[in-house]
């Protein structure tokens, strides 16, 4: 996996207890908006979000992923660059990729990374910072198809670009130590520590309700954008929720199924139909995934 440098953090020279009450003061939601001019509503950021650093937490994802990266190497859990559902993920991945900057102006500057992990769990993320990875039992015990992993990819990238773990956290840090907190974006202590601290919540996150409807529909707007069927998630969910009537799969302690979110999906199809519809469609479909026959699961 190539060396990701973090980029040079900057931290406010007047963070207080006065500025950290108004911002807490004024963590509202602001009235819908749309990222474009057609397709689906959501509401504006949480003002949470202000109270983390965006170039922190992007390096904390940063960080983060390229420790994982490392560890599945040593493990042979990487998957290389051959994998055929590697050059897969990557190839959805770039139909996506370049429609997410009116989400988020950041993404434009964000070092995209996808990989995939030999593990038999049915998982997915993408860290803050475009830091992408699938594991491959998703692939595999659901075979998806590729307009089922653009939903899923969708998704997950929606998470990153709403900066979902960012207000998550910021919450965290209004209820749960903010003068501490506050401390640290001041530089003070050990930042690399901090950063170390910070990447592994990223992977013990919980979104909440509203958060993930969010980002089914704005990962849906992303994968119709890119030529792929939008109405794919309803299949997507049907696999997930036959597949949560055993033991729960990962992906699944996050990312809440149920009729309700079938329901919002289908009642958002007709938003995003039309953009697929007029959409260059994907070249190339490829194969669904053979039979997990990998090295060991990727040690948690």
């Amino acid at each position: 996996m190539p060396e990701v440098n973090p980029r040079s953090i900057a931290t406010p020279q007047s963070f207080n207890r006065r500025r950290l009450t108004t911002l807490l003061c004024t963590a509202v939601l602001c009235p819908l908006a749309s990222a474009q001019d057609e397709g689906v509503q959501v509401g504006e950021k949480s003002r949470f979000t202000r109270l983390v650093s965006a170039d922190q937490i992007e390096a904390a994802g940063a960080q983060q992923y390229q420790q994982m990266g490392r560890q599945a190497a040593a493990q042979g859990a990487l998957a290389p660059q051959t994998d055929p559902q590697v050059i897969r993920l990557r190839e959805i991945a770039k139909r996506i990729i370049p429609l997410t900057p009116p989400w988020n102006p950041r993404a434009k500057q964000w070092r995209w990374e996808v990989n995939l992990f030999y593990s038999a769990q049915l998982n997915a993320f993408c860290l803050p910072g475009g830091k992408i990875a699938f594991f491959y039992g998703l692939l595999e015990k659901l075979q998806l198809t590729d307009d089922e992993v653009a939903m899923v990819m969708g998704h997950e990238i929606a998470h990153a670009l709403r900066e979902h773990a960012r207000e998550r956290m910021g919450k965290s840090m209004a209820t749960d130590g903010v003068i501490q907190l506050g401390a640290a974006l001041l530089g003070l202590g050990n930042m690399g520590q901090y950063l170390a601290n910070m990447g592994g919540q990223l992977l013990k996150l919980t979104y909440s309700r509203s958060d993930e409807s969010e980002a089914d529909l704005v990962g849906m707007e992303l994968a119709a954008r890119a030529g792929y069927n939008p109405a794919a998630g309803l299949s997507l969910w049907e696999k997930m929720s036959a597949a949560a009537k055993g033991a729960p799969p990962q992906w699944l302690s996050t990312h809440p199924a149920g009729a309700t979110r079938m329901a919002d999906i289908r009642r958002n199809l007709s938003k995003v139909q039309p953009l697929y519809e007029r959409a260059d469609k994907p070249p190339q479909r490829f194969a669904l995934a053979p039979p997990f026959k990998k090295p060991p699961p990727l040690q948690q």
